[in-house]
This record gives structure tokens, C-alpha cells and sequence, in this order.
């Protein structure tokens, strides 16, 4: 494997970190319980701060749906990075959470999330980049949003 660190790895591929969300709730986005990082649900916050809309299957299909994925791990990593100022400070991903707000019918929940974990394993390498993972659909999500995503990491 390559000898760059995340915080390089993330730079190479030319992405850009959303505004990191604020709670729309009575919860924490982020904590630290010895030396693990819990983040909570996060959403398909964009640059503005808007959010990308839509059911799975009725207003996205699975492609678009992957893509909201990923956006919603640039989201995650925009509170990492806020809250620990660096991706390095990150040893590697324990597990990821996926729900798609999708039809009944839909049945590719795996290959949405995957915009996501594939994320994650280009930032952190396709060990410690990889976690266990659920990814599960959902009737409806918040604001109806098509991915919602809370993920749980070990710090160095």
C-alpha cells in the first residue's frame, strides 16, 4: 500500500468537505469514549448546506443514490475533521450504519452504501478503511433525505 496518510489520501481526490452539520436534535454529532469515535446520523449535507431530496427508486435510482452515499461520507468527514482537525488522528473505521429511505421494492441497499465505504476505504486504505457494516432500508428518512449513515472509528 502507499505510504501517504489519509489526510493526503482524502486531498488527492479532489473532493470538497461540506459545511460540518450542526444537530437538528437533542444529540451529540460527535463523541469520543476512550479511544473510539462515535458519530452520529448524518445526512446528504451538500457545500451550500442544502440537502440532496429524494425516495430511492421513485426519485433517484440506485446510482444517484450511491452518490448521495458518498456525499453523506464527505458529511462524516467534515465533522472528523472539524472535531479532531486531522483524518491521521483516525486508526480505522469500525463499522458503518447505512439506511435508504427507499420503496418497498428496492433491494440494492448494499451497492447505495457503498458510495460511502468506498469512500472510507480510499481515505484510510482497504484495511483500516473498512469496517463492518449494516445497510438496511427505511420507510422514510429525515427531511426526506434518501441516505441517512452513523459510522464508528478507532483513533490512533
Amino acid at each position: 500500500m502507499d505510504n501517504l496518510t489519509p489526510d493526503q489520501r482524502f486531498a488527492q481526490l479532489n473532493l470538497t468537505l461540506p459545511p460540518a452539520p450542526t444537530p437538528l436534535g437533542v444529540y451529540k454529532p460527535f463523541l469520543i469514549v476512550d479511544k473510539f469515535v462515535y458519530v452520529s446520523g448524518h445526512g446528504t449535507v451538500k457545500e451550500d448546506r442544502s440537502l440532496i431530496i429524494g425516495k430511492v427508486g421513485i426519485d433517484l435510482n440506485a446510482e444517484e443514490a450511491k452518490l448521495a452515499a458518498q456525499q453523506v461520507g464527505l458529511a462524516i468527514l467534515a465533522t472528523l475533521k472539524a472535531n479532531l482537525g486531522s483524518f491521521n488522528k483516525i486508526k480505522r473505521v469500525i463499522k458503518v450504519l447505512g439506511m435508504v429511505n427507499a420503496v418497498p421494492e428496492f433491494e440494492r441497499h448494499p451497492f447505495v452504501i457503498n458510495g460511502c465505504s468506498e469512500l472510507f476505504a480510499k481515505v484510510w486504505g482497504p484495511d483500516n478503511g473498512v469496517g463492518v457494516r449494516s445497510a438496511v432500508g427505511m420507510g422514510s428518512l429525515p427531511d426526506n433525505i434518501p441516505v441517512e449513515i452513523e459510522a464508528m472509528f478507532e483513533l490512533e
